[in-house]
């Protein structure tokens, strides 16, 4: 699919969410057409793969005549062969095409009972299953009974029609499933989820990392390796980092897969249909929801890459029993019940592999804050040689919030064990402006990135550390200690100064003299 494909499938979608969503907020909205995409997806792929076993046979999914002995008995067959490979298994009766078929139909059209039962039937098909845990309440945000769809259930039932009507126009909307290097539906589904994010403010900006951000710690943790053992996202949101770090060096190329955790219910479900649309195996991801500090749900696991864009500065509880937790017991102090980003530091660290990068996106205020923060810095620096560079991002990249941002990157083995890299790219040069928000250019982000690989020393833009330099420092980071931006101003001519007033004063004595000439005219009084 060409870059112009791609536009005009993001585009009716884009169109299709921004007819229906009045009735609603952007972000309540986004989780009805997300669901209803992915309920299209996983119908897509199970007819597909339904084919793919009767091929044999000469006959397709469609032709199977649901009730007859027959019929179920291939249906039993293929659910078991699906359940293993896919995950979930759906009847014929039960795809998105069948359902959006009787929705448009004139009469007999009522398919909201019809799809709430599917829909439960995709997660009971899973039930006693390994799978049963990644579709576990996965569609429990779409609530087809919900008034906002319609203040009467035919108001609902046409809303919802219309929606499917629309997402099963393939003329319009091709997912191209059967092409296996295409992944137009993931790409579809990361814009939306953007759109939302950028529509709906700080609560959906919330779960979304901008895929600039996004492709800068995935090449940063994958840089010279072809290969990863795994990848872990304390603080997944919709699991777009997690992709991102697959996009760059491959599925296929992450041996154990992919872990992560997510507080939040709703955006913990967008992360696992996320997932499940780029092609990622339930097998291959092990997503938790549950508060990553307060109750560890990857204990004793240690990844190659850890990513994570965490809440800024978040509240935490910092409750003494924490300093006998594994995580935050070698520090001697824990991070400020007001500010959790060492807890979320410390946490990421406990389960980075000796072999393995850790990048993260953090305020500033993380660069040099003292108290209990300060002697975590301190220690991460000059005890355990941990901290491998610092990258200052440009303000207001972020949806829903201004704040200055930076990323650090950890190596618990590394191979600069003398210096630090600096690498400040806040300036107007390093960015583009928008009209609401700043964004990073491909240039911008190549720039970022063999700066860090080449760990070269820029004028104004990057600096390496030695480790006496930040010992002087007293171990506080704050960029422009390190990385020089200031821009002096060109010398003043005053002789050219003087003479250009000289001009101007001179040209004003004969204007003086024309306006007095015209007020005698006039035979009124010269202003002058």
């Amino acid at each position: 699919m060409t870059e112009e494909q791609k536009r005009l499938l993001r585009d009716a979608l884009w169109k299709i969410a921004n007819d229906l969503r009045g009735k609603m907020d952007a972000d309540e909205f986004r989780d009805y057409i997300l669901g209803f995409i992915f309920f299209r997806y996983l119908s897509e792929r199970m007819h597909m793969y339904a084919n793919d076993i009767l091929a044999a046979d000469g006959i397709t999914y469609g032709d199977l005549r649901e009730g007859t002995d027959e019929g179920e008995e291939y249906l039993d067959a293929i659910r078991a062969e699906a359940v293993e490979e896919l995950g979930y298994f759906l009847r014929p009766s039960e795809l998105f095409e069948a359902v959006a078929a009787k929705g448009a139909q004139k009469g007999n059209n009522f398919i909201l009972d019809d799809l709430s039962r599917i829909l439960t039937n995709i997660q009971k098909s899973t039930m006693g299953t390994e799978s049963e845990e990644d579709f576990d309440h996965l569609f429990e945000d779409m609530d087809l009974g919900s008034t906002k769809l319609g203040r009467t259930v035919a108001d609902r039932n046409e809303l919802v029609a219309k929606v499917m009507g629309r997402l099963s126009d393939k003329n319009r909307i091709d997912f191209q499933l059967n092409n296996a290097e295409s992944d137009v539906l993931g790409d579809a589904y990361e814009y939306l989820i953007a759109q939302f994010a950028s529509g709906a403010g700080k609560k959906a900006g919330e779960f979304y990392t901008p895929q600039q951000v996004s492709t800068i710690l995935a090449r940063i943790v994958t840089n010279g390796k072809t290969r990863l053992d795994s990848v872990y996202d304390p603080t997944c949101g919709s699991g777009s980092l997690l992709l991102r770090v697959a996009r760059e060096i491959g599925i296929r190329n992450i041996a154990k897969g992919f872990f992560g955790q997510e507080l939040n219910r709703t955006t913990y479900n967008l992360a696992r249909m996320n997932m499940i649309l780029h092609g990622v195996n339930y097998r291959q991801f092990n997503l938790k929801q549950e508060d990553t500090l307060r109750r560890d749900e990857h204990e004793g696991r240690q990844f190659e890459a850890v990513v994570a864009n965490p809440p800024f500065s978040a509240d935490w509880s910092a409750d003494p029993s924490f300093t006998t937790d594994d995580r935050f017991s070698t520090f001697g102090r824990l991070p400020p019940s007001s500010k959790a980003d060492y807890a979320f530091v410390l946490h990421m660290l406990h389960h980075l592999a000796d072999n393995g990068t850790m990048a993260v996106i953090l305020p500033h205020g993380a660069l040099f804050r003292g108290g209990s923060e300060g002697a975590i810095r301190k220690i991460l620096i000059a005890e355990r040689n941990w901290l491998d560079a610092v990258i200052g991002l440009p303000a207001n990249i972020f949806y829903g919030t201004a704040i200055p941002t930076c990323i650090m990157v950890f190596k618990k083995c590394r191979e600069n064990p003398d210096d630090i890299l600096f690498i400040d790219a806040s300036g107007p040069e390093n960015f583009k402006k928008e009209k609401n928000q700043n964004t990073l250019r491909d240039g911008d982000v190549e720039r970022i990135i063999s700066t860090y690989r080449d760990r070269t020393a820029i004028d104004r833009y990057s600096h390496v550390a030695t480790m006496g330099e930040i010992e002087e420092n007293d171990w506080n980071l704050n960029i422009p200690r390190y990385v020089d931006t200031f821009e002096e101003e060109a010398p003043v001519n005053l002789d050219a100064v003087l003479t250009e007033l000289k001009t101007i004063n001179e040209g004003m004595a004969d204007v003086d003299q024309l306006i007095a000439g015209f007020c005698k005219e006039l035979g009124i009084e010269a202003p002058l």
